[in-house]
């Protein structure tokens, strides 16, 4: 009698040389579902269902990722006040990372019940792609933040409001282009020996977007670097003008504006580097856990992208109490912006 098969994930190639006690040979690597032993074969329909635990928590990350940026859609969409190019990027965001949220949750459904190459590659291709948008929206909204402090007088012009179409333009088409890749052929499925820690994507393939991302990120380090300079140079010109002492609040709330940045780039960096580093130097013979553990990390930056961007807003709060209670709190609608809402 064979033994269970055991469980292997959705996302990985599958070991090529594993089998449950008894039989022998090759597994095939047309399905990533399972390791089922030659003897008394069953036919598909009767296979038993074997769902990884780190599946699951891929999926209910998903399903938390859609639902908390589906709001703030929802909101940006329904409310005509936040058209600004700055409320059209974090916009821009939260829908990159409601695609990945339902892209997760698809993948899930595609590769435990259809059980197909097409739609796995479709899923993955979805997902590929609504991360690297967001990835791409954070990177324009580091932009929009730079541009707004370096020309304060002349942020709000119709010529702004072009150029930030445009960016949103090039930063989903970008992310198009990236995530038809598996769609189109790029993928390891004919030949699993050229399979990355990702399946279906080959590991030329996870090579590039791992290197982008690291550009990406050394970018966004500089354009913050940029940021805090001017944040601080302009705290100080105003308390040379004010006579204020480096205790006084006003130092206190530009203190808290850096350090909001040092956050935001520490919590990108954190969720990300460790997929992205780990990706360029492994393959799809590396343990399955390794890449789980840092994969899920990953997925998290898309749960903290509503609350650092969205929620942290005053005008969005104003728009979520409105929708949540019908009225906005005096301590929301009269709160001052700070240094620290940069």
């Amino acid at each position: 009698m064979s033994e269970e098969p055991p469980v292997t994930s959705s996302w990985l190639t599958p070991d090529p040389t594993a089998w449950a006690s008894g039989g022998g040979g090759p597994m095939d690597n047309s399905t990533s579902l399972g390791v089922f032993p030659p003897e008394d074969p069953l036919p598909p329909s009767e296979l038993p269902l074997l769902v990884n635990p780190w599946d699951i928590v891929l999926c209910s990350s998903g399903t938390l990722i859609a639902c908390e940026n589906a709001l703030v859609v929802l909101v940006i969409w329904q409310n005509p006040a936040l058209r600004a190019p700055m409320f059209l990027l974090i916009g821009s965001l939260a829908l990159a990372d409601l695609l990945a949220g339902l892209g997760l949750v698809l993948h899930f459904t595609c590769a435990y019940l259809l059980r197909s190459d097409s739609a796995q590659l479709l899923t993955v291709g979805l997902v590929v792609a609504s991360f690297s948008a967001s990835v791409f929206s954070l990177l324009a909204i580091t932009i929009d933040r730079y541009l707004s402090l370096y020309y304060a007088l002349t942020y709000n012009s119709e010529r702004t409001a072009a150029f930030t179409y445009t960016m949103l333009v090039l930063l989903w088409g970008l992310s198009l282009c990236l995530g038809l890749l598996p769609v189109t052929g790029v993928n390891c499925l004919a030949e699993e020996a050229t399979c990355s820690v990702v399946r279906p994507l080959t590991k030329n393939n996870i090579a590039v977007l791992s290197v982008s991302f690291l550009l990406l990120f050394g970018l966004m380090l500089q354009l913050y670097v940029q940021i805090c300079k001017i944040v601080m140079r302009h705290a100080h010109q105003i308390a040379l003008q004010h006579h204020f002492l480096a205790a006084t609040p006003h130092y206190v709330t530009t203190r808290k504006g850096v350090s909001t940045l040092a956050i935001i780039l520490g919590t990108f960096a954190a969720c990300w580097m460790p997929f992205t580093v780990y990706s360029l130097i492994a393959d799809y013979t590396y343990p399955p856990l390794y890449t789980y553990a840092t994969l899920v990390p990953a997925t998290y930056n898309s749960v903290i992208n509503p609350v650092i961007y969205a929620f942290r807003n005053q005008e969005i709060q104003k728009a979520l109490w409105l929708v949540c209670c019908g009225c906005v709190p005096a301590s929301v609608a009269h709160r001052a912006r700070t240094p620290s809402d940069v």
